[in-house]
């Protein structure tokens, strides 16, 4: 049986049992996670911004343990690979079993975690939003027998680096695209001027107090003129994305005042 986050679990409290259910009753989107290790994703899951949204009843998050559906008494979901070599890897039949175990409609997502997938990033993020369920295969250890590959519909990637598990980039995906579904954050509004979502990384931002060790806040910002603290945020998202990621700027839908401003910008360099 799946290890459900449930509102009540949101809220630290102690009424789970009785509310056992509640938490995917309504949800725009259910996240399934088969791990080894569900306590990682649970935990996780109860805070912060993912947390809020499964008390709103706009998440779901159930986690599935491999070990559930092993075929011996020692719940073995591992061992030595063929060919000889380092280390154990994760056995076909257990996965099967347990992804096959999930109630998720037949052509939701099912993504595997690994080196060699599809790089993640705010593109994917908001395809994903658009789904009811999305299914993660957490490998661990060594690795996983390739046949397991084709339980998935695709293969992603956080980056070239090597984690001990799945679950870290599971999470990093839960909450990238958790967030972006209406209801989940307090003002969606905010979401229009964040890194990555018009093609830019975000520019600065700053509160009270005006003045704080003799680094002062952006007259602009000040200014009540909000014409004039759009521009320059949109003049310092531009020159953050210049600067840090000119690559970005090859695809970033670019107006003629914004060509204008990085023209202007590579003449003072």
């Amino acid at each position: 049986m799946p290890d459900e986050i449930s509102a009540e679990d949101a809220q630290n409290t102690d009424k789970q049992a009785e509310n056992e259910g509640q938490a995917t009753e309504g949800a725009a989107l259910t996240f399934h996670v088969v791990t080894l290790f569900p306590e990682m994703i649970e935990l996780y899951c109860r805070t912060s911004i993912i947390g809020r949204g499964i008390k709103a009843g706009r998440l779901a998050v159930k986690s599935y343990s491999p070990r559930d559906f092993a075929l011996d008494k020692y719940r073995k979901v591992d061992d030595t690979p063929y060919g000889g070599g380092a280390g154990m890897v994760l056995k076909p039949e257990p996965m099967f079993a347990c992804v096959e175990s999930i109630k998720r409609p037949p052509q939701s997502p099912v993504l595997l975690m690994t080196p060699q997938g599809r790089p993640f990033d705010q593109s994917l993020a908001a395809q994903l939003s658009a789904e009811t369920d999305i299914t993660f295969i957490c490998g661990h250890y060594e690795g996983f027998d390739d046949r397991i590959r084709s339980l998935a519909t695709m293969e992603v990637s956080l980056g070239d680096y090597v984690l001990t598990g799945g679950e870290l980039p599971a999470l990093t995906i839960i909450d990238a695209v958790g967030r972006l579904i209406p209801g989940v954050l307090g003002k969606m509004v905010s979401l229009a001027h964040e890194s990555f979502n018009d093609g830019l990384l975000e520019g600065p931002q700053y509160t009270k107090p005006a003045e704080f060790r003799g680094m002062v806040v952006p007259e602009v910002l000040r200014s009540g003129d909000h014409q004039a603290v759009d521009r320059w945020r949109r003049e310092r998202a531009l020159e953050e994305t210049f600067r840090n990621r000119p690559d970005l700027l090859e695809k970033a839908p670019l107006s003629k005042t914004d060509k204008e401003f990085l023209a202007k910008l590579k003449k003072q360099l």
